[in-house]
């Protein structure tokens, strides 16, 4: 069996692809496995500065497997009981959770379908690049359930605004590549033969930036979306511009500023 996540590190850049494209790689057990246990092992990681997610082949992600599901559930007498649910639905909650925690910057680069779950991957990410072909939605209101899962009702209102959000969610419709631009959902639209070459600009210059430079803006970002203040949001940005200009990292960068280079970082 070929291995559901494929993780390519290269200087300071993890490539990471989502590889069923034969289930437009759908999160069965096994892929949610993977992706919980990569997550995780991100939140120490000093090697790996910047994270670009992707699927195999013509689509981002599908959602859940439901046809998966459905075999797993066909020689159940029952259904599953309120714990069995909440475990497995939080597994794929932590996902996002993880995505959001760990100190990298995440990149996705969406084509094909990005659906329910995969939506939610796609918004939990730091920045989206998307081909024409991308189609984005919230499927579970589709499926008997509530529009809101995984993330979705945190994510989206925070990126596009309440209205469009409640539209996205209430009616699962899909929004296309050029409107999700239009409403600040992606950064950018590209030919599918251009999307890994579309962000290597977004990675070169995260990868100037200083590693603990980077690390500590995104945690600064997630903390001032739900900040209270705006004194709250100083209070970060100041102590995290303390602890940056007592590093050597710093240094560095001031002087590679100033001899019209590109700096060079210590690996710690």
């Amino acid at each position: 069996m070929s291995q559901p996540l494929l993780i390519e590190h290269d200087d300071g850049v993890d490539r990471v692809t989502l590889n069923r494209p034969d289930s437009l790689n759908a999160l069965d057990p096994a892929l949610i496995d993977a992706l919980n246990v990569y997550f995780q092992g991100l939140q120490r990681n000093r090697d790996t500065r910047v994270v670009v997610l992707k699927g195999a082949g013509k689509n981002f992600c599908a959602g859940l497997d439901l046809k998966a599901a459905m075999a797993r559930r066909a020689g159940q007498q029952e259904p599953p009981g309120v714990t069995e649910s909440l475990d497995s639905q939080r597994r794929i909650a932590d996902i996002v959770m993880l995505m959001r925690r760990c100190p990298q910057p995440i990149l996705s680069l969406v084509q094909g379908a990005a659906a329910g779950g995969g939506f939610a991957l796609a918004l939990a990410s730091d920045i989206r690049i998307a081909t024409k072909s991308a189609r984005m939605n919230c499927a579970f209101i589709k499926l008997g359930l509530g529009g809101c899962d995984i993330g979705t009702s945190y994510f989206l209102p925070r990126l596009v605004g309440v209205s469009v959000a409640s539209e996205l969610i209430l009616t699962g419709r899909f929004i296309g590549a050029e409107r999700a631009l239009a409403v600040g959902l992606v950064s950018e639209v590209v030919d599918e033969d251009k999307l890994d070459a579309a962000a290597e600009p977004y990675v070169d210059a995260m990868m100037t930036a200083s590693p603990v430079g980077l690390r500590l803006s995104k945690e600064c970002l997630n903390m001032s979306v739900d900040a209270g203040s705006l004194e709250a949001v100083i209070a970060m940005e100041d102590r995290n511009q303390v602890l940056c200009s007592r590093s050597e990292e710093f240094s560095e960068g001031i002087r590679a500023f100033l001899e019209k280079r590109k700096p060079v970082y210590i690996k710690r």
